[in-house]
């Protein structure tokens, strides 16, 4: 038997969670299985004839990624009937995020129902936002193909609400923003430089600094270079407004 951590089926904590009962029980299983597991089936003896290993979630993942997307965007679309595409757009691209994805992840309880192998568990991958992000879209596809649309509209409609109300203004992409702003002043575009990246390698830490012209830089902290990225961004964009308040400007 293969070395896997974590339980081979659902128990009705997570059936509840999911708020749907599986006619197909094995598209779940499927949605919960790390590909690290099937490094570990055992080699086929030689002339014998070769078992197909369990599937993983990346194909279930692929999906639900897209059912996410439409799911969020009919959403979005009938919240704010008078926003234009490119607020909607903004509103969208921070909802199917990664850490989004991770977020709903850990609050539906499935980084608990993981099967992977010990060794990956060891290392923590069931609490890492990449796997979680992977793990949740693949639990929407097979909701999607186990019971329909309408139930893996329930999921998302039910788990993405509150991220939903928390955004209460069109988020505004920092890096576009401070870009703007540099060029409005004439004083080139942002440099980003990353200054290092620390924590284990499957759940590293990027942290990253940006400046513009010869005026202070900011840095920001973020699980993928491109989020310390937007948040140093942030950041810059807030002490510039705060130097320029200042001066009376």
């Amino acid at each position: 038997m293969p070395d896997t951590a974590g339980p081979t089926a659902a128990g009705d904590e997570l059936v509840q969670a999911l708020g749907h009962t599986f006619s197909a029980p094995e598209l779940l299983r499927e949605a919960l299985t790390h590909p690290s597991i099937l490094g570990e089936q055992p080699t086929a003896n030689r002339g014998a004839r070769r078992k197909r290993p369990p599937p993983s979630y990346q194909r279930l993942e692929f999906l639900g990624d897209r059912v996410l997307g439409l799911v969020i965007a009919e959403l979005l679309w009938r919240r704010y009937p008078e926003e234009p595409e490119g607020h909607l757009t903004r509103r969208l691209s921070q909802l199917v995020r990664r850490d989004a994805l991770a977020r709903v992840a850990l609050d539906v309880g499935l980084d608990r129902h993981l099967r992977m192998a010990r060794s990956e568990a060891a290392q923590g991958s069931a609490r890492s936002h990449r796997v979680l992000a992977d793990v949740c879209e693949a639990a929407i596809a097979a909701l999607y193909l186990d019971g329909g649309l309408s139930v893996a509209s329930a999921f998302i409609g039910r788990w993405w609400a509150p991220l939903i109300a928390e955004v209460d203004v069109p988020p505004q992409e920092a890096k576009v923003s401070l870009q703007a702003w540099a060029e409005r002043r004439r004083l080139g575009l942002p440099e980003y430089r990353l200054l290092e990246t620390t924590g284990p390698a499957h759940a590293p830490m990027f942290t990253v600094a940006v400046r513009v012209a010869d005026r202070d830089q900011a840095t920001a902290t973020a699980s993928s270079k491109r989020a310390a990225e937007t948040e140093a961004a942030a950041a810059l964009l807030r002490q510039l407004t705060m130097e320029r308040e200042a001066e009376g400007r």
